[in-house]
């Protein structure tokens, strides 16, 4: 089965930008997991314009099902939150600063040493550790060198190609999924995944672990509403 992970950050960026606390991010979290949600995702950054280092150790007071957290480990502030909160999981994304959103996966040949140190440190506090990267069939393997579980392919370029040509599309996912299996890493994906692309995903990559979605779920719980839209996603990955 593949689970759902919802990417709670665009509700904090509705709340941030009135002030106050309306939308509430832990009864959203909350929402979501009686909806069906098998997992929350929070991706706080440094300058906290969505998620805030407080939201993510209130959530994790909260949170039963598999609490994912995703950032930067080159930030001291996130390394010490993690570390603090101790997630399910922890996924390591490259984002620069000042990024809108991630827009790119680790290199994990040229920054092989830096990301072993940082997987063993999580992996020493008891948490999972999923590396952020792009469908590279090389950079899958690198990241089992550094001694991730898990790896999460940077679906974006994907989902930007699906209705051009999506065999085409999705080729080099496939590949770097079966990589992955091979060399005994989980699988979880991520970025601009839909309920037009997702279903596609899941048939050519059935091992997929789990799927991490905010963006345009968020987008069509304004038109479904949250658990009408929750239940749509879930039947995209039966």
């Amino acid at each position: 089965m593949t689970r759902l992970s919802v990417n709670i950050n665009k509700i904090a960026t509705l709340r941030n930008s009135r002030g106050g606390d309306n939308p509430n991010v832990v009864r959203t979290a909350l929402d979501c997991e009686r909806f069906g949600a098998q997992g929350i995702t929070v991706h706080p950054r440094p300058d906290e314009r969505h998620i805030r280092y407080q939201d993510v150790l209130e959530l994790k007071e909260v949170v039963t099902t598999e609490f994912n957290i995703e950032g930067n480990p080159t930030e001291k502030k996130f390394v010490e939150l993690v570390l603090k909160t101790q997630p399910a999981q922890v996924t390591l994304v490259p984002d620069a600063l000042g990024a809108i959103t991630s827009n790119a996966g680790w290199d994990t040949i040229a920054h092989r040493d830096r990301l072993t140190d940082l997987v063993q440190t999580f992996k020493s506090a008891g948490i999972r550790v999923s590396v952020f990267v792009d469908p590279i069939e090389a950079m899958v393997e690198g990241a089992k060198i550094c001694g991730a579980d898990r790896v999460e392919l940077y679906t974006e370029p994907y989902a930007a190609e699906y209705f051009d040509n999506r065999e085409a599309a999705v080729a080099s996912y496939v590949r770097a999924a079966n990589v992955a299996k091979e060399v005994g890493l989980g699988l979880n994906a991520g970025h601009d995944l839909s309920l037009d692309n997702l279903r596609f995903l899941k048939q050519q990559i059935p091992h997929l672990d789990e799927v991490s979605i905010g963006h345009a779920l968020i987008c069509d719980a304004l038109y479904y509403g949250l658990e009408n839209t929750i239940q749509m996603y879930l039947r995209e990955l039966e």
